[in-house]
This record gives C-alpha cells, sequence and structure tokens, in this order.
C-alpha cells in the first residue's frame, strides 16, 4: 500500500456491513483500519484492531495510533452497533431484553466518540469526509424504539457536525442501507435457494455501500451533500455504480423519506 494512498476507518468491521465497506474500500485503493468486538487472522482488507467502543480512552489510543502509522486521516465510517438477537419481534419493547438500549451506547453514543477523536485529524486534510450508516428505521416504525432513536440520532448527527465542519473541508453523510444480503441472512436461507434468489433481489451486498462511500468522497460536489441523509439505492444513481450488475431499489415510497433538516442554527 502506497504511503499516499488515503486512510480510512470502519469501525464495525469484522462482519457484516462494516466487513464489506472496508473490503470494498480496500479494492479502490484505501488503506483501511477496521474495528471491531473480534477480529480475525490478517484481514484481506487491511489492518483489523480489537477495539470495545464502549472504552472511550481505548478508542482515543486508537485514533493516536492511526496519527503514529500513517499521519493523516481521509474518512471515517461510522458503522459499530450493538445489535441483539432479539431485536426483530413483535413484542412491545418493555416484553424485550432491556439490552436492546446497548444500541444507544454502542450505536449513537459511540459514533460521537469516535467522530470526536477523529475530528482533529480530518480537519488537517484538504478533504475529509465522516459518514454514518443508517436505515429508513429512524423515520419508520422499525423494530422497536431503541432501534429508530439510534438512526434518527445518527442521521441527525450527521446533519449538525456539518454546521460545525462547515469551511473546513470536512464533510458528513448519513447513508440508509437497504437489506444486506450477509453470510447470516444467507444462512437463514440455508435449503431454500428460490426463496434466496428472490429476496436477494430486492437486496444489497454488504460491498455496496463501500462503493458508494468511496464515490462520494470523490465527488467534486461532495459538499452539497453534506449533512444530508441520503439513501443508499438513489446515491447510486447519481454516481451510475450497480451492485454486481443490479441496480437495488429504493424503499422510499414504502418506508418513507429521510427527513430534511433545518437551516437555522442556534449557538
Amino acid at each position: 500500500m502506497s504511503d499516499t494512498a488515503p486512510v480510512a476507518v470502519v469501525t464495525g468491521a469484522s462482519r457484516g456491513a462494516g466487513r464489506g465497506i472496508a473490503t470494498a474500500l480496500a479494492a479502490h485503493g484505501w488503506r483501511v483500519y477496521g474495528t471491531g468486538r473480534t477480529v480475525g487472522d490478517a484481514p484481506a482488507w487491511g489492518t483489523g484492531v480489537q477495539l470495545d467502543h464502549r472504552d472511550d480512552d481505548a478508542v482515543g489510543r486508537f485514533f493516536e495510533r492511526v496519527r503514529q502509522e500513517c499521519g493523516r486521516l481521509d474518512l471515517l465510517v461510522n458503522n459499530a452497533a450493538v445489535i441483539s438477537d432479539d431485536l426483530i419481534g413483535a413484542e412491545p419493547f418493555w416484553r424485550k431484553p432491556r439490552e436492546l438500549a446497548d444500541v444507544l451506547e454502542v450505536g449513537l453514543r459511540s459514533s460521537y466518540v469516535a467522530s470526536w477523536f477523529a475530528a482533529p485529524l480530518l480537519i488537517e486534510r484538504a478533504r475529509g469526509l465522516i459518514v454514518f450508516t443508517s436505515s429508513p428505521g429512524s423515520v419508520c416504525y422499525m423494530h422497536g424504539p431503541a432501534y429508530g432513536a439510534q438512526k434518527a440520532g445518527v442521521d441527525k448527527m450527521a446533519a449538525d457536525m456539518a454546521v460545525d465542519f462547515r469551511d473546513t473541508g470536512v464533510a458528513t453523510l448519513s447513508i440508509w442501507m437497504g437489506i444486506l444480503m450477509t453470510d447470516r441472512l444467507r444462512a437463514a436461507f440455508d435449503g431454500k435457494p428460490d426463496a434466496l434468489a428472490a429476496f436477494a433481489a430486492q437486496a444489497e451486498t454488504p460491498e455496496f455501500t463501500g462503493h458508494l462511500i468511496d464515490a462520494a468522497f470523490s465527488d467534486p460536489a461532495l459538499a452539497e451533500l453534506s449533512g444530508r441523509t441520503v439513501i443508499g439505492a438513489e446515491l447510486a444513481r447519481r454516481y451510475g455504480l450497480t451492485d454486481d450488475g443490479r441496480t437495488p431499489p429504493s424503499h422510499r415510497d414504502m418506508l418513507g423519506a429521510p427527513r430534511e433538516p433545518s437551516s437555522v442554527v442556534v449557538r
């Protein structure tokens, strides 16, 4: 990897969306650091770092390591989130485990903390980007109030951080991902190839969002997107990208549209 390669940090990169994003960025020539509670041997996408995002001091030491090893940071992807196996279900929130609220710590608060440590590195560059992975759960009922609050929170975080980053060259963006065809989801369709094929037609690969992020970073009009929440499938149309030759659908009409932030600033 060239010393001049742009440097990205992807949190929650040990599996699912985070691993896919890290893999895609590495394919585009990024030097990638990926954090996770567990880290496998020599990840193909770059440097895996075992990190508990509940530990603010450990997060700070990690970003200092990035500074010492690279001398730069160009991109932070806030993807880490504690997602419980009990998330999906028809029961009201008080009949589900209280631990579902942990996503407000690792998911919402952890994104703020990672951004706080990353900001001084990012603003040293002429161009920088913070991305939050999100979903339509920020505007529709999806998996209950804790999940919804976390997604709504990161969308708002992107909007408000853009105000503080104004005139620094750093942009922020929250991306609604679609249904992801992860290894875990594939396993749920084991022995049902027809059902898997039908489901896959509506889904996105975990790498898809990584390709979108790379395109957004290179977009000369990135500043115009800063602070916005965008639907990944619609962002792909902006850049003429497909997902392994497919065009994933936008679920705007079915699930709702991103909220437009107010232009009012109260200091």
